[in-house]
């Protein structure tokens, strides 16, 4: 069944007016339509956040994980079906702070999927606490003299890490959007998208406004597959915010290196009973 703008449906948020998510799942819309997916064919994970509540509003397969935990179940999902396309979706806050970690293991593991994060460097869902990416200084409703931390750049500890795809784009470019997200699909491995998404309700700081004048498209020059210059563009962060693919290799997946998963879908597969009789003998 081909899958359209329409067919993805149309459904009432309880994002804010103006929030770049809007923004976001627009991108992802017409990205899955200029892909070619078919809607069954894609699965929608999240965590927990107003970004996470993504999956109830497009008509894909969707599941809601924990809060910092929706790249466990997105991995898994993706090395149980190689036949599905897999997407997540979720905040700053839930996959820099409480899922920090299974970020991390996602680079080293290289499971093909795609993760989508909105970057509005604060918390949202919890009404405006300063999250991982809040600016060191920023004043919040928990940090009234200011945060004290440092702020953690994703993107540059991705390519730090050699993750397989690591691209930057903002949500007032919905063009350039759905091709960084298009770009992220297509590549064999785990890819992540760091999106510049203001939230307009508990960040005054970081606007639409702000964006705007500092996002800076990557120039064509640039070569991804040049780690050191990937580097280079992964850690420029202040009045220059560039955007665009930052680095890319080509490491196998998880997937294609994990032998019984590489032959595919683990549900099409033949059930050895007398292997499964020997393994439960062994613990009797």
């Amino acid at each position: 069944m081909t899958t359209t703008i329409e067919s993805l449906g149309t459904f009432e948020t309880s994002w804010c007016p103006g929030c770049g998510n809007h923004d976001i799942m627009k991108a992802l819309r017409q990205a899955i339509v200029g892909l070619g997916l078919e809607a069954h064919k894609v699965a929608h994970v999240s965590g927990i956040g107003q970004a996470a509540k993504a999956p109830h509003y497009i008509r894909l397969n969707g599941f809601n994980g924990l809060h910092g935990r929706s790249l466990p179940p997105a991995q898994a999902i993706r090395l149980c079906n190689s036949e599905l396309t897999v997407i997540a979706q979720s905040g700053d806050g839930c996959n820099y702070g409480e899922g920090g970690n299974h970020f991390l293991a996602a680079i080293r593991r290289n499971v093909d999927m795609t993760l989508l994060v909105h970057d509005n460097q604060i918390y949202g869902l919890t009404k405006g606490q300063a999250s991982p990416t809040t600016g060191e200084g920023q004043v919040t409703k928990s940090q009234p003299g200011g945060v004290t931390s440092a702020p953690f750049n994703p993107v540059a500890v991705a390519v730090a890490m050699r993750c397989g795809f690591v691209a930057r784009s903002f949500s007032g470019n919905v063009e350039h959007l759905q091709a960084m997200i298009e770009a992220a699909v297509r590549h064999r491995g785990f890819s992540l998208v760091d999106i510049f998404s203001p939230c307009v309700s508990f960040n005054k700081v970081n606007t639409f406004g702000w964006y705007r004048q500092r996002c800076r498209e990557i120039d064509a020059s640039h070569d991804p597959t040049d780690w050191n210059a990937a580097m280079r563009i992964a850690d420029t962060f202040g009045d220059v915010l560039p955007i665009g693919v930052i680095y890319r290799n080509e490491r196998p997946p998880l997937d294609e290196r994990v032998s019984h998963i590489a032959k595919g879908p683990l549900g099409q597969q033949a059930v050895r009973h007398d292997v499964l009789r020997d393994i439960m003998a062994s613990y009797m």
